[in-house]
C-alpha cells in the first residue's frame, strides 16, 4: 500500500459536472482529491481486504441471528423495546439488505491484519464516488498513459448493485428517500435510483418530509399511494425515535436497509463480535464502558458512542494521553471502549479503508483521508488502484 503523487487530470471538474458528481466540493472545501492515489498489490487486496471483509460480514450475520433471539443483546444496543419486533420480524422474514461499508484500519502488507473499526451497515455514503467516479478516473488515467497498462481497481460495486436490485423481491417498484437539500445524501440516492432503473425497477424519489402514514399503517406518498418498498437514507435509530416509529412493526412497507440492520449499525455490535470471536485477527477488543473488563484496555483505547457519525463524540487515548476528543450531540449516549488501532499515516495524512459489502459479497473499496487520527466529515475521498503485475 503506497501513496503515489499522480497529479490531477486537467479537466476532472468538467468530467464531474458531466456525470452529475456535484458534491466534489462541499462548502468550498475539496471532498474529491486526485492529486495522489493509493496503490495496492493484488495480494493485499485479495488476502488482506477482500477475504477478511467477506468473513467479517458473515460473522456479523451470525451475530444478528443471535441478537434477534436475545432481548439482553437488543437492550444493550439501546434499540427501543417497541422496535424489537420490527427488527426480529425483518430478520425472520429474510428481508434482504442492499449494501454496507466496513471501515478498516490497514496500512499495507507487513503492518498486520486489517482491523474492523466499525460497520456502517445502514446509511453509508461515499457510494457513487466509489462505484462510478473513481472508476472513471482509472479509465482516463489508463487511456492517457498516466498509469501503467494493466493497472486495475478493486471495484465491482456498480455491477453488484444492479445485480442486487435485479434480484430483489417485490412488485418491481422502488421509492427512495433522503433529505433532498443535503447534496451528498441526494447524490447517493440519485446514484442508487439509477442502478435500480438499470435493473428494471420503476423508481421515484421523495423528500423525507413527503412521506406519510395511512390509517391502516401503510407508508404513503403525497398522493396517498402506498409505498411497497422504500430505500431510506435515514438512520434506523432516528426512525425508531420518530412519531411513526411504532408503526414499523406492522406496516406492509418493506425497507432498504431492513430493520435488522439496526443491530449492526451500532458500535455496541463491536463488543458482541469480540465476545463471539475474541481471537479473531480482524477484530479489536471492545467492551461497553460500564463493563469492568474495559479496564483491561489500559491507557490505549478509543471511546465511541453507540450511534455516532463522522467521528462525533469520539475520544482517542494513547499511553493515557488524549490524542483526539471530538465534540458532538452524543455526549449522553452509552459508550464503548475499543482497543486502539492507530490509523496508518502516509505523508502526514491518515488513510481509512472502506470495504464495501453489496448483498453478501465484498465488492470494492474506497479511501478517505484525514489530517487527524479520527475520520470526520472534513476527510477527502482519494482514488485507489491495484498495481500492474
Amino acid at each position: 500500500m503506497l501513496r503515489l503523487a499522480v497529479g490531477e487530470r486537467p479537466d476532472w471538474r468538467g468530467t464531474a459536472r458531466a456525470h452529475g458528481f456535484t458534491f466534489h466540493t462541499i462548502d468550498g472545501a475539496p471532498y474529491w482529491d486526485e492529486s495522489h492515489a493509493y496503490a495496492f498489490t493484488l495480494a493485499e487486496i485479495e488476502r488482506d481486504i477482500e477475504g477478511p471483509s467477506a468473513e467479517l460480514h458473515a460473522l456479523c450475520l451470525a451475530f444478528v441471528a443471535r441478537a434477534v433471539e436475545d432481548e439482553r443483546i437488543l437492550a444493550s444496543l439501546a434499540i427501543p423495546e417497541h422496535a424489537w419486533d420490527a427488527v426480529r420480524d425483518s430478520w425472520r422474514r429474510g428481508d434482504p439488505s442492499l449494501y454496507g461499508r466496513l471501515d478498516l484500519a490497514y496500512g499495507g502488507a507487513g503492518t498486520g491484519p486489517a482491523k474492523l473499526l466499525e460497520y456502517n451497515a445502514d446509511t453509508p455514503t461515499a457510494l457513487y464516488e466509489t462505484g462510478v467516479f473513481q472508476w472513471l478516473w482509472l479509465e482516463e488515467m489508463l487511456a492517457t498513459g498516466r498509469l501503467p497498462p494493466g493497472s486495475d481497481q478493486f471495484n465491482a460495486v456498480h455491477e453488484h448493485l444492479i445485480d442486487r436490485f435485479r434480484r430483489m423481491p417485490g412488485d418491481g417498484t422502488l421509492c427512495l428517500t433522503a433529505y433532498a437539500d443535503a447534496p451528498e445524501d441526494r447524490g447517493t440516492v440519485a446514484y442508487l435510483e439509477d442502478c435500480a432503473r438499470q435493473a428494471g425497477l420503476a423508481t421515484r424519489f421523495l423528500d423525507l418530509a413527503e412521506i406519510g402514514l395511512s390509517g391502516d399503517g401503510r407508508f404513503i406518498d403525497p398522493a396517498h399511494a402506498p409505498i411497497a418498498t422504500l430505500f431510506k437514507l435515514y438512520p434506523w435509530e432516528w426512525a425508531f425515535a420518530d412519531a411513526f416509529g411504532g408503526a414499523l412493526r406492522d406496516t406492509p412497507t418493506r425497507f432498504l436497509e431492513p430493520p435488522w440492520k439496526a443491530v449492526l449499525s451500532n458500535k455496541g455490535a463491536l463488543v458482541h463480535l469480540h465476545a463471539m470471536e475474541p481471537g479473531h485477527p480482524n477484530l479489536l477488543a471492545a467492551y461497553f464502558e460500564d463493563d469492568p473488563q474495559a479496564a483491561c484496555l489500559g491507557g490505549a483505547y478509543v471511546r465511541k458512542p453507540l450511534h455516532s457519525r463522522e467521528g462525533a463524540n469520539v475520544r482517542m487515548v494513547r499511553d493515557g494521553r488524549v490524542l483526539a476528543d471530538l465534540p458532538g450531540p452524543y455526549d449522553r449516549a452509552r459508550f464503548i471502549r475499543q482497543a486502539l488501532a492507530p490509523m496508518p499515516a502516509f505523508d502526514g495524512r491518515h488513510a481509512l479503508v472502506g470495504s464495501w459489502i453489496v448483498g453478501d459479497a465484498a465488492a470494492g473499496l474506497c479511501i478517505r483521508e484525514a489530517e487527524g487520527p479520527v475520520t470526520t466529515d472534513a476527510a477527502v475521498f482519494v482514488p485507489h488502484l491495484i498495481e500492474a503485475p
